[in-house]
């Protein structure tokens, strides 16, 4: 079945969405937008122009827009974190579905408070977390969860990348705090979850700037977490080093499994077997391993994932009910640098839920 949507957001993020992850989706007939909404009239040109709206069907409000077409099933949401609750408040007095990039929200109460609206609303809503249905981290999740290599003791990780100066990395994430946890770890620490298979029960993590990065706020970061099923994973993230070493999408990622160290290095995955005690083996020299085959990944695959969810089939694993975890690894990250201790990260977010109000 092909759905109809709203675009919101159609500009910066928006305008990649209107100009690359949309159109495959049309042509597959998975979707088929029936109008668009950004604040800034300049960047709906993005939507006429690759998605062949007409400029009546195109709006400056979301939801003058929702009002408009009430034939739509659903919208997506890519506009700045800060925005996401009131779209998603539009959107459910329209009885629509949500499909929105990440973050939930840009807090941890505005998240549970959009979980819990969309949950009493009986809607479907997803989050995009793109990074965690890339075709290289896809396949060393599967190859894990295979159990062919045994069972998974720990992962390391890093992104890290020479970023200093400022404006190399946006001009805004140089003056925003905690800019790496923001806008990085939101997906590394997700994807990093998902691979030990578990919720993550405990989270430390040291962030700090060296006097050579330009940014306001801490742009590097140590990250400890135990999974609740005793699972550990060690995280670095930097962006000010002096060489970028796995940057953006190219994540440096070691699985260390009971019979196999697996390694994904810039998209490139390997494998070295267990042989015996004192067998010793550089990165490189292992056994290359294919990457998984699919018609799409990461963006497009979420929308598929989607519409599978609307057309009766399985709920998407970053539904936004489950998706909170991701914001919650977050918001844990920051409180435990701010505060120089250990974070329960599941009581954290009870915590949260429990403290927040839902208008009725």
């Amino acid at each position: 079945m092909t759905y109809r949507m709203i675009q919101v957001g159609t500009g910066g993020r928006g305008g990649y969405w209107c100009s690359d992850i949309l159109p495959p989706c049309i042509e597959r007939g998975l979707v088929e937008p029936v109008a668009a909404v950004d604040v800034d009239p300049d960047a709906l040109s993005n939507a006429t122009e690759h998605l062949g709206l007409d400029e009546s069907d195109c709006y400056t409000d979301a939801a003058a827009a929702f009002a408009a077409h009430p034939e739509a099933d659903f919208c997506t949401v890519v506009v700045p974190p800060w925005a996401h609750e009131d779209v998603v408040d539009a959107a459910l007095e329209h009885d629509m579905h949500v499909l929105s990039e990440k973050p939930i929200a840009d807090t941890l109460d505005a998240s549970v408070r959009i979980a819990e609206k969309v949950d009493r609303a009986g809607v479907k809503m997803g989050v995009t977390m793109s990074h965690r249905f890339d075709r290289d981290k896809t396949t060393l999740r599967r190859r894990i969860r295979s159990g062919e290599y045994g069972p998974l003791d720990y992962l390391a990780a890093r992104f890290t990348c020479a970023k200093r100066q400022y404006g190399s990395w946006g001009a805004f994430r140089h003056d925003m705090p905690d800019p790496l946890l923001v806008e990085g770890a939101v997906h590394q620490l997700d994807f990093l979850a998902d691979m030990a298979g578990e919720r993550v029960a405990t989270l430390y993590a040291d962030t700090w700037r060296p006097e050579w990065a330009e940014y306001d706020g801490d742009c590097q970061a140590l990250v400890e977490m135990r999974m609740e099923n005793g699972r550990r994973i060690t995280w670095e993230g930097a962006k000010a080093n002096a060489v970028t070493l796995n940057g953006w999408g190219e994540d440096y990622v070691r699985a260390e499994c009971r019979d196999a160290t697996l390694v994904l290095d810039a998209r490139e995955l390997e494998y070295v077997p267990y042989e015996g005690d004192d067998v010793r083996a550089h990165e490189g020299e292992g056994t290359s391993m294919p990457l998984d085959e699919r018609e799409s990944w990461s963006d497009g695959w979420l929308v598929e994932q989607f519409v599978e969810w609307l057309d009766g089939g399985p709920a998407m694993e970053t539904r936004v009910a489950e998706n909170i975890q991701s914001v919650a690894l977050v918001e844990a990250a920051i409180r435990s640098s701010q505060r120089e201790e250990v974070v329960d990260v599941q009581d954290l977010l009870a915590e949260t839920r429990e403290a927040v109000e839902i208008d009725e």
